[in-house]
């Protein structure tokens, strides 16, 4: 079954004045996403999605003008081979690093659409898995830096749809993070879990401030303080205290997650489907993590078909955490694009569809209408 066009949508809406969540890497404007459309000689459809890279019209261009045209009459089933020439081709020599990366994961899960749509089955068959609950934790472009009463009210209808777990932008202040860790502790008890992500906006001696606080208030895990590549600070940080230190949903591939794995420093994995290398690379990347006891929690993107894939993998691998329920006010991406991609139960878990593939439909006649926005997606 030959691949016979990949189409790339890159996508945007903007967001409202006074709704931009404020965080560690700036202020929301806008929602950025680029959608991959694979589609065979059979007449078959798959749909993937690419991290928009804070350059998601450069990344659609690099999808059609040169990975296109790598991959083009390749077997759409298979996905080993295709990653495989992209990697010798671009990514591995002269190419665009992250930026192919995220590129080649659109083709890549929209690949593994296809194959599903195919045989009928569902993506987490495909895996191994079982339609099996996936605890979920509220996240997404949301809590970010607001007053912790305005924070715990945020919350409130989180808890009360079913969620057991909440997580919060810091990165702010020390004094101001603790500040709303404490508030949403003392307004929620200790039956939910609190989870914190700096989107690399701490220092060393932000982490050396702060993690006695979030010792003491049973903090789940501090994510990104510092950039990917700052693996001197990570060293430093993990010897401030108990809590885990979490990232890698901008660590693209397992030669990068591999780095992680020898330092043995960051004990929470978060591949992105979107950024990593797709479906088939985040498996590879699991099954290392599964070697050494590390849990996987992957990172959400911005759409549901990035949301419902994450679902898939995480019913298929033995090491899977919790689900990053993306709960941003607004996202069209995810409420209008196509078909509802999750819907989290009263008891907190949320269940991978059963529909071939990914089970999620787009609507292409949103994708026309909602065309690319230039320029950053934060300020």
């Amino acid at each position: 079954m030959k691949i016979v066009e990949i189409k790339a949508y890159p996508t945007s809406f903007p967001v409202p004045r006074d709704g931009g969540v404020r965080l560690g890497i700036g202020q929301a404007v806008k929602r950025d996403a680029v959608m991959v459309k694979v589609v065979t000689e059979d007449g078959i459809v798959g749909w993937g999605e690419s991290h928009h890279g804070r350059a998601h019209t450069a990344i659609a261009r690099l999808i059609e003008t040169t990975l296109s045209r790598l991959v083009l009459g390749m077997d759409a089933f298979d996905t080993t081979g295709v990653w495989a020439r992209i990697y010798k081709f671009q990514l591995g020599s002269h190419g665009m690093g992250a930026g192919c990366a995220m590129a080649m994961s659109g083709i890549d899960m929209a690949l593994w659409d296809i194959r599903g749509k195919a045989t009928g089955w569902p993506l987490y068959r495909l895996l191994g898995g079982t339609r099996r609950p996936v605890p979920a934790y509220a996240g997404g472009i949301s809590l970010g830096y607001q007053p912790p009463a305005s924070l715990i009210d945020e919350a409130h209808p989180m808890v009360e749809a079913g969620y057991k777990a909440v997580k919060l932008r810091i990165g702010d202040t020390v004094r101001t993070d603790i500040e709303r860790m404490e508030a949403v502790r003392n307004a929620f008890g200790d039956g939910l879990a609190i989870l914190t992500d700096a989107n690399t906006g701490y220092t060393i001696n932000d982490v050396r401030r702060v993690m006695p606080a979030m010792d003491q208030l049973d903090i789940g895990w501090l994510e990104e303080p510092f950039p990917a590549h700052d693996h001197r600070s990570y060293r430093e940080a993990r010897g401030l205290g108990r809590t885990p230190l979490a990232a890698g949903e901008n660590h693209f591939t397992r030669f990068e997650f591999t780095r992680v794995l020898e330092d043995d420093v960051i004990r929470i994995w978060q591949p992105d489907l979107s950024k990593a290398g797709g479906i088939t690379e985040v498996m590879r990347i699991a099954a290392m993590a599964s070697a050494f006891k590390i849990p996987v929690h992957p990172h959400s993107s911005m759409t549901g078909v990035n949301q419902a894939a994450s679902i898939h993998l995480l019913a298929a691998i033995e090491n899977g955490g919790t689900f990053e329920a993306d709960l941003s006010k607004g996202n069209l991406f995810r409420d209008v694009m196509g078909s509802e991609p999750w819907c989290i139960g009263k008891d907190g878990n949320v269940l991978p569809l059963d529909a071939p593939g990914i089970g999620v439909e787009i609507d292409e006649e949103f994708l026309k209408a909602h065309p690319a926005i230039e320029g950053p997606g934060y300020v």
